[in-house]
């Protein structure tokens, strides 16, 4: 028999844990799972599903409220936002994350409520229990990320799970960071009637992505009154009656802007408060290490998710968890490879990218061409009646893709030509002389590609 508890215990439910309990007890590992909140984390509660279900909704009834060009009539288009709320409800039951002890242990994997927390390298403890294992998992996931401003403590703010339980939509609205979460956001309250303004200390919108995307977001802000201020540091943040009042730095300049609410989007950082050092797993501000195996500096222990740092996504989650299984099973082991990991963020129109950006090319002095195609010139532009877009793409001297950007309708689903391409190392001539059905889309993927070849 042996001397631990467990094969294996995994620390957390989330995508980079529950994948790989399911894996390593369907290959015979007697195995644990240790969760302190909700069941599967993040993204089923109050993270991708809640908040790309209500951001369906607010699509539908701004697309509704145009649609009087194409001859609808839509004089009596509204909305009622807690039903908004209650359909966003409806998507996080249907996860079934609920049910998330009854599916762990109808596997046969033991369900133990808790803060994980080591105590040699072999053992943690939950509450007052101890378990032991030979190997352990790490999927603690991340928390989100106060920044120091001055003020912020006393004043209440919202965090993007806070923001998605709101009963209405605030009058008007600040939100700090121009990235991904805040540009959601900034597209949800805006369509739903909320005064919003957004800011970032970077020079454009979604910084960490290709000039045109966030170039193409802030025209796309500023026409439906979204206040844009990028280059912009917060100084302070204080009370001002029942309201807020948000001071801050462009230049020289101070200026300030009264607010029903704030929100913060400024990023998470990784949970790492669980003992780590008792068990000798070297770690950073920024995550866990782990090598290319998902390996920790013990090596029975091994780290996915987003406590690793890199690519906060659920589906890289996913698949880091399912590589830390293999390795955690098998002794030939197989490397996580980043090359081609999609993002896509759910604005209108959406916007997604993969592998390496023009300026991360010129960083690292890569040799690159790149080519850019309107979605405006394609047949599917005209008949939709929707021009604003486009399909960047990037290939290195011999032609081969190493980067593509895309913000059209249905981005998060075209993206992935690109980034099977990327994946296998095809050329942009392969893309170019596959046919693409007219009309759709991505004819304009075929076009940018086609300036390559």
């Amino acid at each position: 028999m042996s001397r631990f508890d467990y094969d294996l215990i995994v620390i957390g439910t989330g995508a980079g844990g529950s994948v790989a309990a399911h894996i390593a007890s369907a290959a015979g590992k007697k195995v644990a799972i240790v969760e302190a909140g909700e069941f599967g984390g993040e993204c089923p509660n109050w993270g991708d599903v809640p908040t790309k279900a209500m951001l369906h909704a607010a699509k539908i009834y701004d697309e509704a409220k145009q649609a009087g060009r194409f001859g609808i009539r839509t004089t009596t288009i509204g909305y009622n936002y807690p039903s908004i709320r209650a359909w966003k409800d409806i998507a996080i039951k249907r996860t079934g994350t609920a049910r998330g002890k009854a599916a762990f242990e109808s596997e046969g994997i033991n369900v133990i409520r808790g803060e994980a927390h080591f105590v040699s390298s072999n053992e943690v403890t939950v509450g007052r229990r101890h378990y032991s294992a030979a190997q352990f998992l790490i999927a603690t996931g991340a928390i989100e990320a106060a920044p120091q401003i001055e003020g912020l403590e006393e004043v209440s703010y919202l965090t993007s799970h806070q923001a998605t339980m709101l009963t209405r939509p605030p009058k008007s609205l600040f939100i700090i960071g121009g990235g991904a979460v805040g540009c959601e956001f900034a597209q949800l309250f805006s369509v739903f009637g909320s005064k919003v303004t957004i800011a970032d200390v970077a020079p454009r919108l979604l910084p960490r992505e290709d000039q045109e995307l966030g170039v193409l977001l802030k025209e796309h802000y500023q026409a439906r009154n979204v206040q844009v201020l990028t280059s912009t540091k917060i100084v302070k943040v204080e009370k001002d009656g029942i309201m807020k009042r948000v001071h801050f730095q462009q230049g020289t300049a101070i200026h300030s802007v009264k607010v029903d609410e704030i929100l913060l989007a400024t990023g998470k950082v990784p949970a790492l408060h669980i003992g780590l050092e008792n068990a000798d797993v070297e770690y950073t501000p920024q995550g866990i290490t782990v090598d290319e195996y998902l390996q920790t500096s013990a090596r029975h222990i091994f780290a996915a998710g987003d406590v690793v740092g890199n690519y906060q996504f659920t589906h890289t989650a996913i698949y880091q968890s399912r590589v830390a299984a293999h390795n955690l099973l098998h002794r030939q082991k197989v490397a996580a490879d980043y090359k081609a990991i999609p993002r896509v963020i759910f604005t209108s129109p959406e916007v997604a990218a993969v592998g390496i950006t023009e300026d991360e090319a010129i960083k690292f002095a890569r040799k690159y061409r790149t080519a850019l195609s309107p979605i405006a010139i394609i047949g599917r532009a005209n008949v939709n009646d929707s021009h604003e877009g486009f399909v960047k793409v990037i290939t290195d001297r011999e032609g081969v893709l190493i980067g593509a950007a895309i913000a059209a309708p249905h981005a998060g689903e075209m993206i992935h030509e690109l980034t099977l391409g990327i994946q296998m190392g095809l050329k942009a001539s392969d893309i170019a002389n596959t046919v693409h059905a007219f009309p759709t889309w991505s004819e304009a993927i075929r076009i940018a590609c086609s300036k390559l070849t």
